[in-house]
């Protein structure tokens, strides 16, 4: 009873726009860590279904023109950084001796869009459930200290809006987060984080693509199951094209906006509240290790891309 007496203040704080997304994060992460999380309830599910609702209410707060300029001045920082990402996966996870499905997943994961691109590549190099979930877990684990760090580094480096709007999009996992580490920073970056994100996401169809291709073990079932394309992406690109079309709505747009940034607050507190000290040390040291390692080497080169 007190577990869902903290989950309903914790959303009505946050749907209030009471409390900013790293604040939602650690509280979430306070009370997973003293138990207080409500059985029978998986806070992580609830997030992913969530966050595919915010993120198609935000697409209403961005202009088409914006979002196909923001996506051009992207592409070449994207595309590079994730042809470099799976092979510096696929390197460091031979020399730190990792299961090749496992460093796949997780290059996978840091190149496009975290836990997505995970899902979506996994049928197709047939990865066995435990890699998965140790890729899964791990990048989770980054995501979450992103959004403390990014806003951080952002203000340290003094950069505006649109650079780290890019830069967020880039160089942090999951779209939940890059959203997030965004919205903390501004608006302008969110606008910017949340379009150049999503067109980074399409990546996954490609890369499922080719990961089949060179997989030996592929057949025409994880074929099947491996074309996963997170419905999200298209609601987001329709919700642009209604704001652009039809601005007799304007106000309506600007509404659903706002509830967009807020439910997304919530969102945050759950992802906080599935982080536990257990599933940290579960991640294990050397999956860990590659994902920082890839980490760290994305946030700096697109960094340094951006500031040149």
């Amino acid at each position: 009873m007190i577990a869902w007496i903290g989950v309903g203040l914790v959303a009505l704080l946050a749907l209030g726009g009471l409390i900013a997304s790293p604040l939602a994060l650690v509280i979430g992460f306070l009370l997973a860590g003293f138990g207080w999380v409500p059985r029978h309830f998986n806070p992580a599910q609830r997030a992913k279904q969530l966050l595919a609702i915010a993120i198609v209410l935000l697409g209403f707060g961005i202009q088409l023109d914006t979002a196909l300029a923001v996506t051009g001045d992207a592409l070449g920082l994207i595309v590079v950084s994730i042809v470099l990402t799976l092979v510096l996966a696929l390197l460091v996870g031979k020399a730190l001796k990792l299961e090749l499905s496992t460093a796949h997943l997780i290059g996978s994961g840091t190149a496009i869009c975290g836990g997505s691109a995970i899902a979506a590549v996994g049928p197709a190099i047939r990865a066995r459930s435990e890699q998965m979930a140790l890729a899964l877990a791990v990048v989770f684990i980054l995501n979450s200290l992103a959004l403390l760090v990014f806003p951080l580094v952002g203000h340290y480096f003094e950069l505006d809006q649109y650079t780290f709007g890019l830069w967020a999009a880039v160089a942090i996992h999951d779209t939940s987060s890059v959203v997030g580490a965004a919205q903390a920073y501004g608006d302008e970056a969110l606008l910017v984080a949340t379009t150049a994100k999503l067109a980074r996401a399409l990546w996954i169809v490609p890369l499922v693509i080719l990961s089949a291709l060179v997989s030996a073990r592929y057949s025409d079932k994880q074929g099947q199951s491996a074309w996963v394309l997170p419905w999200f992406i298209f609601g987001f690109l329709g919700a642009t094209c209604i704001a652009t079309f039809l601005p007799s709505g304007e106000a309506v747009y600007a509404w659903l906006f706002l509830a967009g940034k807020r439910l997304l607050v919530f969102c945050l507190f759950l992802v906080g509240l599935s982080l536990t000290v257990k599933r940290i040390r579960a991640a294990g040291f050397k999956p860990l290790l590659l994902a920082s390692i890839l980490w760290i080497v994305v946030a700096i080169g697109s960094l340094a891309w951006l500031l040149k």
